[in-house]
This record gives structure tokens, C-alpha cells and sequence, in this order.
């Protein structure tokens, strides 16, 4: 088994509504950053060969069709290379409402905390936070980075290999480039910013123990999932 579908969008871009939709169409599992805490003790030590530079592509990805999120959106072009014949998803939004999403969610303080002398930490500054070093708080270098980071994966790519995405659109796009029906379903539409405060929040912030990460993940995923197909 290998990746048909790689996810070039940064996290906070819909990337959950993406891995709910991408498994509905039969193309998952899809990883994502819940999936690496999910798994979080078999997952953790094969991303931190991946931040020391010897990734096993697909040992991280084994038992997976597709990926969105953190953190194998940092390496979509490395991943594009090693599955020549996956197809690119590229999910945007506006900069400023990125911005003030990360601020809020993935990158605040709270929830980087959390993660304090953990491999956890280790694997997101490799694979997640090097490139914006001590300017994350920095909207104008952020969104800056932003727009740049979704230019490059624009140029880089064949336009019949990449979808330029924004969910908002609904199946229609995404099932035309994937070749696949349109679902009789609404698009999964999920808004994980209330929950990722609350996870947060919750007893002192995301759990740090590979075991109770583990856990406090895949219960997390199984409660979007519920939400993002309730209608």
C-alpha cells in the first residue's frame, strides 16, 4: 500500500473536514497530526528519524492511502517525489485567518507547553516549527510565509497533479480531480478551534505521555468524525 493523496496544506486549513472527506471517498486512512498521537508511541520515534534525515516513507505511512495536517505537509515535496503517482491537495484559506488560527490553537503557548521536554516537542520544533524560529508571533513574517509556502507548491507541481483547495467548495472539485463520485452526504464540515482550546485547557494542557496521548487522540478524532457528519 502506498500514499495516493498528499497533503501540501498547512495545518489549520481544513485539514480535518480533508481527512474525514478523503476517508469517506475511500482514500484512508488518512494521517494527520491526530493520527501521529494516536499512535503516538510507534509514530513519535519514526518522525524523529524523519527530523534527523533518515526518513522510512513508508514505515511512517504504512496502512495509509492519504495524509493532510501537520506534519507531513512540511515534507509534501519529498513525499511527492517518493509517490510519483500520488495526487496533490493543496487546502488554502485567507493568511490573516490562518494566522489567528495557529495563534490561537496548534501554536499558542498553552498548547506548546504542554509538550515541554517531551519527544513530542522534539518531533514538532523539527518537523513543524523550524522554519518560523523566534518569529511565530509575527503576523506579517507568518502570513508572509504563508502565501510564499502555497506559491511554492503551486509552481512546483503539473496542474493536472494539484488541486488548489479550499473546502468551502464542497465534493465537487475534490471528486473531479480524484476521479471518484460525487457522495450523497454534505461535505464534512468540522471547526476543531473550540476543541483544540478545550484539549488545551483541559488538566494542565494536551497530555504529554506517548500512552495518554495515545488515548486523549483517538478520542478526539472519533468525536470530530461524529460532529463533521452530523448533519
Amino acid at each position: 500500500m502506498s500514499l495516493k493523496v498528499i497533503g501540501a496544506g498547512l495545518g489549520r486549513t481544513a485539514t480535518f473536514s480533508m481527512k474525514f472527506a478523503l476517508e469517506h471517498l475511500g482514500l484512508g486512512p488518512c494521517y494527520h497530526m491526530s493520527e501521529v498521537f494516536a499512535g503516538a508511541r510507534r509514530n513519535i520515534p519514526l518522525w524523529l528519524d524523519v527530523v534527523n534525515g533518515k526518513p522510512d516513507w513508508d514505515a511512517v505511512f504504512d496502512g495509509y492511502l492519504s495524509t493532510t495536517d501537520y506534519p507531513a505537509c512540511t515534507y509534501w515535496r519529498e513525499l511527492a517525489e517518493f509517490y510519483p503517482d500520488a495526487r496533490v491537495i493543496l487546502t488554502i484559506r485567507d493568511p490573516d485567518s490562518w494566522f489567528d488560527s495557529v495563534s490561537q490553537t496548534i501554536f499558542s503557548e498553552k498548547m506548546m507547553g504542554s509538550f515541554s521536554g517531551s519527544p513530542i516537542e522534539t518531533m514538532m520544533q523539527g518537523a513543524v516549527l523550524a522554519p518560523f524560529g523566534d518569529r511565530i508571533n509575527d503576523r506579517a513574517f507568518m502570513t508572509s510565509w504563508f502565501e510564499q509556502w502555497n506559491q511554492d507548491v503551486i509552481d512546483s507541481l503539473p496542474p493536472e497533479r494539484l488541486l488548489v483547495y479550499s473546502p468551502k467548495e464542497g465534493w465537487e472539485p475534490l471528486c473531479s480531480f480524484l476521479d471518484v463520485p460525487v457522495p450523497d452526504v454534505s461535505f464534512p464540515r468540522i471547526n476543531s478551534h473550540d476543541e483544540i482550546v478545550a484539549a488545551s485547557d483541559n488538566d494542565g494542557g494536551f497530555p504529554p505521555d506517548p500512552e495518554a496521548a495515545e488515548k486523549f487522540s483517538r478520542a478526539y478524532i472519533e468525536q470530530l468524525k461524529a460532529k463533521a457528519f452530523a448533519d
